[in-house]
Parts: structure tokens; C-alpha cells; sequence
């Protein structure tokens, strides 16, 4: 009878090992051996973090990662009044890198930068997928790094990190850890403050422009980051994997650093050494929104002492001049609405026919600026929308003021 081996051999199955190809080589690149972290053990298995250690003095450009300002103006631009009460020793600063940037049930965060204060130091985690069966792990280990911390601190986290985090959390059945904790998105306030002066308002560029500092060569584009990953997951090679741990280190110690540089503005919005024009105006208008009209128009003041472009300065005017108004500080309001009218602006003639009118009695000048208000709806570049209000509202006003002339 023909034995069991015989009979697998009928069938073409080979046996031994000396017909087999050979294992294919593991890349040495490796992960470990690039970044040189460590496995980390979770009730959902292992993760990978690279951890990094920092004096909370450190400075990153003109600030240090530990902020010492209060944190009042803060609590009141996050809407949050427990941020007043929190030590800024218990904030976390989060970013993600991620397989796309459509935030979908698809997209992945396979590496998640995060930090927090450790006594007198800045503590830098790195949480990474090294393949996407660990992202149970590599949630829980966030979680757990995050969990002694009062506050968050992201730069558009409030859009995007935060959401994908919380869907990736749902999708493995975890609960969300983000649900209690205050959130301060830095991209948000960053626009409000610098939109006037920076074309571009990425994390980058506030980094060169506003702290005074710039990275490496080893930082890498963020477009390019999701390829970089992929082509690891396919080659095991980690070496470009490095640039892309640089660059999310960078955006997470930035995010301390700016921290630090917002609340001191917010804190002392008047200090000598805020001297761009540009920003002193974009503060004004950040105080008039939150409610805090003394400190906007000492900011409007300020800032129009300096050079501005033509834009913001005709703003700057018209902001100061409603000031003025609600003030019924007449003769300052009239100053300011004269100067704009100079530049041709619509809505000073308006407000100069309106305080006229109505405020110094004085029915001749208010049908002046009426009537030049109108030959100026006429020849300026306005929409046919502008030109219809405005011309009804102009034309009801020629009427009564040329009845109490006669």
C-alpha cells in the first residue's frame, strides 16, 4: 500500500522545505531602528511611541513652551470659563498625521503627536500605527497619555483632528476621551489675529513670521506625508518615515510655543512690544467682537498713530468712529467719518449726513453729504444690489431734508 507521502507526491504537494523559495529579506530600515522608540503594551495590544523630553524653558523662537501669562482672554475667545481656573501645566497639545485629509470613516490617524507638562519638563509622545491592526493599541495608549489633563490645544483640531479622532474611537467600540476636556483651536485665533498681515496662515508660517523661528531641513511638505506612510506599509522601509515624525514633532511644539504667544497678547494686548500696525488694529477688532469696547478703542487709537495700508486704516476709522458714536462723542465721530469721506467712503458720507441731521442740527451739511453721497453711488464701482438699497434710503432722506429747508 502506498504510504501517505507517496500519495501527496501523486498529487503534486512537495514535501520538505528544499523546493520552497526563499523568505524575502526583513528591510533593516525598520521603524525601531529609525527612530529608535519602543513597543508599548495596552489591553488591546502593542503601539508604537518615540517619546522625546523637553525643559518647559525651552524656547521655540521668541517664546518659551510653558506659557506664564493669565489665561483670561483665552477663556473668553474659547467661549470656555474653566480655561481661566486651569495651570497651563495641565494642557495637552495634540496634531495628527493622517492617510487623507477627507476625514472619513477610511481615513486613519496613523501617527498622533501628543504632549503635556511633567514637572519641569515638556513630555512629547508619538503615537504610530506600524500597521493598521494597531490602532486599537495606539488609541489606548493616547488616551492614557491624555487622561491627566484638563485642556486640549490643537490647530484645527476643531475641524478635523478632533472629529477623525472621535470616529476612529467609535469605529473600535471605545469611548470618546475628548468629551470633557476644554478645547482651544489656535488655527481660529490665529486667523483672527494675522489674517490682515499674512496671506498664509499656516502653522509653518506663523512659526517663521510670528515666533521668529523655522525648521530644518529634515521637516517634509504635509501633501507628501500620507504617501510616505503608504510606501512604508508596502516596503517596511522607514527611513523617510523620520522627516515625517520631524514634522509632527515641530506642529505639536509649536502649538506650546503659540499658546504661550496668544494668551500674553490677549493677556497685555497694549504692551510695548506689539508694534505692528496691523496687528494692533486685528486685536482692536478681536476686543470690540468679545465685548470689551475701552480696550478695542485704545487699540484703534494706538494702531492708527502707526503706517497702515490703506485698507485697514480706513477700517480702523469707521470702527473708531461707531465707537465715538455710541460714545455720542459727536465732533470725534465727525473727524474720523470726514477722513474716511476723503477716500471716498460710502458709508462715512452716510453717517456724516445721519449726525448732521440729527445731532448737530445743522440740515445744510446733512444735505451736502446727501447729495454727494448720491453722485458717489452713481459713479463708484458698487453691485446693482449695493446701488438699489442704497439709492432708496439716500433718496428718502434728500426728500425730507430739502422739506425742512423749505
Amino acid at each position: 500500500m502506498p504510504s501517505l507521502s507517496d500519495r501527496l507526491k501523486a498529487l503534486g504537494v512537495k514535501i520538505g522545505a528544499q523546493d520552497l523559495p526563499p523568505l524575502r529579506p526583513t528591510n533593516p530600515n525598520t521603524i525601531e531602528k529609525v527612530l529608535g522608540g519602543q513597543p508599548f503594551e495596552t489591553p488591546f495590544g502593542e503601539t508604537f511611541v518615540v517619546d522625546a523630553s523637553y525643559p518647559a524653558e525651552h524656547r521655540h523662537g521668541l517664546r518659551s513652551l510653558l506659557s506664564s501669562a493669565p489665561l483670561n482672554g483665552l477663556a473668553i475667545w474659547a467661549d470656555d470659563e474653566r480655561i481661566r481656573e486651569y495651570s497651563p501645566r495641565t494642557f495637552a497639545f495634540l496634531d495628527t498625521e493622517t492617510t487623507g485629509l477627507s476625514g472619513g470613516t477610511g481615513t486613519y490617524a496613523f501617527l498622533i503627536g501628543a504632549a503635556r507638562f511633567e514637572g519641569d519638563h515638556f513630555h512629547l509622545a508619538q503615537f504610530f500605527m506600524r500597521d493598521p491592526s494597531e490602532e486599537p493599541a495606539q488609541l489606548a495608549a493616547l488616551e492614557q497619555f491624555l487622561a491627566p489633563c484638563n485642556a486640549l490645544v490643537t490647530f484645527n483640531g476643531k475641524a478635523f483632528d478632533l472629529p477623525l479622532l472621535r470616529t476612529r474611537y467609535l469605529a473600535h467600540g471605545l469611548e470618546n476621551p475628548f468629551s470633557s476636556q476644554s478645547h482651544i483651536d489656535l488655527l481660529h485665533l490665529s486667523r483672527r489675529l494675522w489674517r490682515d498681515r499674512l496671506p498664509s496662515r499656516t502653522l509653518g508660517n506663523i512659526e517663521v513670521q510670528i515666533l521668529g523661528t523655522a525648521r530644518s531641513g529634515d521637516d517634509i511638505p504635509g501633501w507628501q506625508i500620507p504617501q510616505i506612510y503608504f510606501d512604508y506599509l508596502r516596503s517596511g522601509d522607514a527611513t523617510q518615515m523620520k522627516n515625517v515624525f520631524y514634522h509632527n514633532a515641530m506642529d505639536v511644539i509649536s502649538l506650546a510655543a503659540l499658546l504661550h504667544h496668544t494668551s500674553a497678547l490677549l493677556a497685555d494686548p497694549l504692551h510695548e512690544q506689539i508694534d505692528h500696525a496691523e496687528d494692533i488694529i486685528s486685536l482692536g477688532k478681536l476686543f470690540e467682537d468679545l465685548g470689551d469696547i475701552e480696550m478695542a478703542a485704545q487699540l484703534y487709537l494706538r494702531g492708527l498713530e502707526l503706517e497702515l495700508p490703506e485698507a485697514n486704516f480706513l477700517e480702523a476709522i469707521l470702527r473708531m468712529a461707531m465707537i465715538y458714536k455710541r460714545r455720542e462723542e459727536w465732533e470725534s465721530a465727525i473727524e474720523l467719518w470726514e477722513k474716511a469721506a476723503i477716500r471716498r467712503k460710502l458709508d462715512a458720507y452716510i453717517e456724516l449726513a445721519k449726525a448732521y441731521e440729527h445731532r448737530m442740527k445743522d440740515i445744510q451739511s446733512a444735505l451736502q453729504w446727501t447729495t454727494a453721497a448720491m453722485v458717489l453711488l452713481d459713479e463708484g464701482e458698487f453691485s446693482l444690489y449695493e446701488k438699489r438699497s442704497w439709492k432708496f434710503e439716500l433718496e428718502h432722506r434728500l426728500a425730507r431734508l430739502q422739506s425742512k429747508i423749505v
